[in-house]
């Protein structure tokens, strides 16, 4: 049944006013409360492990919870509208099901689940990938608790961190290599931070329902129980090569440059990692996604909510020189180095 604000009980707000996050000081936990914080009328709550060293930015209440405790959890999400989950990869096995819980305890309406990714359109990616069945389990049980609605953000992966990680994109800018997968001309998707935090922040500035069944503006509830899809842009890695070569003021013969089978790669990949190499699970996983079945490309295949959420069009050189400095910097073997020394097991 459709639901329109003017159905609703007297004193319905139709707007999103108080918005939790798990992860505010994270990677794109911090974009997206950058971007929250432009607007006034939302009020942002920082749900914070007891003990956490990575506080939000000014102006984010913190509210301290014991994941041990879920009681904890829910006193702290009561009265939230939105519940966003943004988690490391060092968080503890089952911390996204507990908060999912809580939400639904607390009679949060609105989640946004630890997606920032794909749009599981290709479900046999996701399967070969090993990240999907965990998204598919979390979503599955918001539906079942009945209480909240979920959104996922598809961004596909974010540029800057793929970019200047070694080899992620097959593009190793710290060492002047390049290993196009075939023939490097793939095309997927691929998002900022500060674009995924603005789509974000855009989404949950809509009307949370239309106004009565003429109203056929774009709303929350438009994406209920689904995907919507933001992007940078649409690139193969022979783009993203050329505007490194831009930024940087090098050519091809700078360059060692080679191929591989995308199948290859991720075989190989796949191989060392069930042989116990860890490292070669991000290899795996991004390899996939350039076998040329448009696994990572739904802009191609079901477009981009870009216009609806009012995202602007960004400057990838701008964003190529970011890159170019983190990996000069060695920013992702660091924060993989700070990860490895948490133990959250």
């Amino acid at each position: 049944m459709s639901q329109y604000a003017s159905q609703q009980p007297s004193g319905f707000v139709n707007r999103i006013r108080n918005v939790a996050i798990v992860g505010a000081g994270g990677q794109v936990g911090a974009f997206i409360v950058a971007e929250l914080q432009k607007n006034k009328e939302i009020t942002i709550s920082a749900i914070t492990r007891e003990g956490s060293s990575n506080p939000p930015a000014a102006g984010v209440q913190v509210k301290n919870v014991n994941y041990q405790e879920i009681s904890t959890i829910v006193d702290a999400l009561k009265g939230q509208d939105a519940l966003i989950i943004t988690l490391s990869v060092a968080a503890p096995p089952g911390t996204q099901e507990i908060l999912v819980k809580a939400a639904a305890e607390a009679g949060v309406p609105w989640v946004l689940p630890n997606e920032f990714g794909g749009d599981d359109h290709n479900k046999q990616a996701g399967d070969e990938a090993m990240i999907a069945v965990h998204k598919r389990e979390t979503r599955k049980q918001i539906e079942e608790l009945g209480v909240s609605k979920w959104i996922g953000i598809a961004c596909s992966f974010w540029y800057e961190w793929s970019l200047s990680g070694p080899g992620l994109y097959g593009i190793d800018i710290a060492q002047r290599e390049v290993i196009f997968f075939d023939d490097g001309n793939t095309k997927l998707n691929t998002s900022t931070w500060v674009q995924t935090g603005r789509g974000v922040a855009s989404l949950l500035s809509l009307p949370i329902y239309p106004e009565d069944a003429d109203d056929k503006s774009t709303t929350i509830s438009s994406y209920a129980n689904s995907f919507v899809r933001v992007s940078s842009w649409a690139l193969s890695q022979r783009e993203m090569f050329d505007a490194v070569k831009r930024v940087t003021g090098t050519s091809d013969s700078d360059w060692n440059i080679s191929s591989v089978g995308a199948k290859q790669r991720y075989e190989e990949s796949k191989k060392k990692l069930m042989e116990g190499d860890q490292r070669a699970f991000a290899h795996m996983m991004y390899t996939r996604y350039f076998f040329g079945d448009d696994a990572g490309y739904f802009e191609k295949t079901h477009g981009l909510d870009n216009d609806k959420l009012g995202l602007p069009k960004e400057d990838l050189d701008e964003f190529t020189k970011k890159a170019v400095e983190m990996a000069n910097d060695n920013y992702v073997g660091k924060f993989m180095g700070r990860l490895s020394s948490i133990n959250p097991r």
